[in-house]
């Protein structure tokens, strides 16, 4: 996955509340490859559509100045339900490298940490004013700076946030778990030679 560091760019605000993982992606396009040419339509795909197919003009990735947002600040309880990777995969593959909100589902967080999708928790108070930024200028941006663990907003005023160090670490050196694993490659090599020679009957 891209490493992130210092992302300046476009945010599209969201105001609903409980905001879960089959609105993020229905559960017919769980079975979709994450390489699908079609993946970035999957995002919100129930709600960004109306029932005849035609773009919902009121969702707010379909109005023009928010269609390149990499950035996304959601509310209370974003990514809650079940527990589906393919919902972070989504928001990758649309180009979305951020969501801010005031809590998240837990798997969610930890599936778009493991997608290369930061996910920043601030105060519900702060999450609302920065939404309300947005509203008022449509197509303004913010700045996410993850090695200083702040998020500049329209204003310029500077909103720390927390994250492991972990999971910092690996979203900065664009990590994913299988390049972590390959690390160790050499480590488990030499495991497997031994176990060969010590148990060479199994």
């Amino acid at each position: 996955m891209q490493p992130f560091t210092v992302l300046s760019a476009v945010a599209a605000p969201y105001d609903r509340i409980n905001v879960d993982t089959d609105q993020i992606l229905p559960a017919r396009f769980l079975l979709k490859r994450r390489t699908d040419p079609e993946y970035p339509s999957y995002l919100f795909r129930d709600l960004r559509q109306q029932p005849d197919g035609s773009e919902d003009p009121g969702f707010v990735l379909n109005q023009p100045p928010y269609r390149g947002a990499r950035i996304f600040v959601g509310n209370t309880n974003f990514g809650g339900g079940s527990s589906r990777e393919a919902a972070a995969i989504a928001f990758d593959r649309y180009g979305i490298r951020c969501v801010v909100a005031p809590s998240f589902g837990d798997i969610f967080y930890n599936n778009c940490v493991k997608n290369g999708v930061l996910p920043i928790r601030l105060p519900e108070t702060t999450v609302a004013t920065i939404r309300s930024q947005l509203h008022a200028l449509p197509g303004a941006m913010l700045t996410i700076d993850l090695p200083a663990q702040q998020v500049v907003d329209v204003e310029g005023t500077r909103h720390p946030f927390e994250i492991d160090g972990f999971s910092k670490g690996c979203l900065v050196e664009g990590a994913s778990q299988i390049d972590l694993t390959l690390r160790c490659l050499p480590e488990i090599e030499a495991f497997e030679r031994r176990y060969r020679e010590t148990h060479g009957w199994a």
